[in-house]
């Protein structure tokens, strides 16, 4: 009965056209008057506790960054630096993509901030030196999907803020997952190019080896960037929110001076900033509400009971939740998907003995391979828009499904040798 009203107002109420934190909301406040005699007041409460966590305020501070960073321009000159770099490489620019897309990833925190910068300085230049379009849009998509697992991530802020786990920590556990597979893009795109040279021409053009250094020498100021922002988290100096508007002083600081921001500019930043975390908010308040519900009837126990009576193994259970994500993967953004369901999976997996931080670098695995799988993958409307609609939407999605297949092996991987995860937060913190 409790399985059925939960999904039948959810359903409902999504159908009827609301928010998704409304849905999310009212489909929790009804199940606290039917099942614990109103219970509202610990909704109320489970709210004011969730957006007074100082953690929590990170996530605007980064959602401004990444805002300011894409509007002055900075993406330009840090991909005219590294183009030399990859110039005789087979694959060229599109080894120059998945590395701005790491770097850019690193100081924004969002994985569509990443692709939206990234995209709008790449596929002009490349399509302007015939590379392929389909490929150059796929490379794209799976790039900008680092944004949310280089940290500062917006994913690992928020898993921290609702799980109450170290962001340090997840932000660390995430650098070597982040590198390796943007490493396994770049080793794709290589074999890619040798087999089909007509997919990125090869440049006629020799520069000296000099010349590419000093090239490399120009993108100082987001290297001080992302020195300023994870060191001072790692040294201890800093918590992530102080971090955070550190990052954001120095961005506007370097934007001003380095890039082309205007005080225009800025302001357009800050409103879309707000926009983006008001929407992030009312889903992370539905959200809330609806996790007190289900954490006052008791579900989580419920399900970590059903599932040792089921006689399933840790593994099998753990494949089950990455297929039920790639599924609601094709239907809600990353963001939201994660603060829906943590309150279940988290104790689930914990329940079973995996590790936190091990299970919040597995779920921003899973989300990313959300933001390129249709229909919702907001990264393929992103570049879908991006290049005027001379690529579908369909085509974009086609050309991802290389990078989808990568981070599937990537959750592998790390299933099977989670000290790729661990090693390094274990050895800092």
């Amino acid at each position: 009965m409790f399985w059925t009203t939960l999904l039948g107002v959810l359903v409902a109420s999504a159908a009827t056209g609301v928010a998704l934190g409304a849905a999310l909301g009212l489909t929790g406040l009804i199940l606290l008057q039917v099942y614990s005699n109103g219970a509202t007041a610990l909704a109320v409460d489970a709210i004011w506790n969730v957006f007074n966590s100082f953690t929590l305020s990170a996530v605007p501070l980064f959602i401004l960054l990444g805002e300011i960073l894409l509007r002055s321009g900075v993406s330009n000159r840090a991909y005219a630096a590294f183009a030399p770099v990859f110039s005789k490489v087979p694959g060229g620019l599109l080894h120059t993509n998945i590395a701005v897309c790491t770097m850019f990833g690193a100081v924004s925190g969002s994985s569509l901030s990443t692709a939206a910068a990234v995209g709008s300085v790449a596929y002009p230049e490349m399509t302007r030196r015939g590379y392929d379009k389909d490929v150059i849009v796929g490379s794209l998509a799976g790039g900008g999907t680092l944004g949310l697992l280089i940290p500062p991530s917006l994913s690992f802020l928020i898993f921290g803020a609702l799980t109450e786990t170290s962001i340090g920590r997840l932000f660390m556990a995430g650098i070597v997952p982040g590198l390796l597979i943007g490493a396994a893009f770049m080793a794709y795109i290589f074999v890619k190019a040798l087999r089909h040279p007509h997919v990125a021409p090869r440049e006629q053009v020799h520069l000296p080896f000099i010349a590419v250094v000093r090239g490399l020498g120009q993108v100082w100021p987001l290297l001080l960037l992302i020195l300023a922002v994870i060191g001072s988290i790692i040294g201890g100096l800093a918590t992530p929110t102080e971090a955070a508007a550190l990052g954001v002083v120095l961005a506007t600081i370097i934007s001003f001076l380095w890039g082309d921001l205007t005080i225009k500019k800025l302001g357009e930043a800050i409103f879309h900033a707000t926009l983006l975390f008001s929407a992030i908010g009312f889903v992370v308040l539905g959200a809330t509400v609806l996790a007190q519900s289900v954490s006052i009837l008791g579900v989580p126990q419920q399900i970590l009971n059903g599932v040792a009576d089921s006689g399933l193994d840790r593994y099998t259970i753990l494949l089950l939740v990455v297929l039920i994500y790639l599924v609601l993967g094709c239907f809600f953004d990353g963001l939201s998907l994660m603060i829906m369901t943590l309150p279940v999976v988290f104790p689930l997996l914990v329940g079973l003995d995996y590790d936190p931080i091990w299970i919040g670098v597995m779920i921003t695995i899973v989300i990313e391979i959300g933001q390129v799988t249709p229909p919702v993958g907001l990264n393929l409307s992103v570049l879908a828009s991006l290049t005027n609609n001379e690529v579908s939407l369909g085509r974009v999605a086609r050309a991802t499904v290389p990078y989808w297949v990568i981070h599937l092996l990537a959750i592998g991987v790390l299933k099977l040798f989670p000290a790729i995860a661990l090693f390094l937060p274990d050895l800092l913190f």
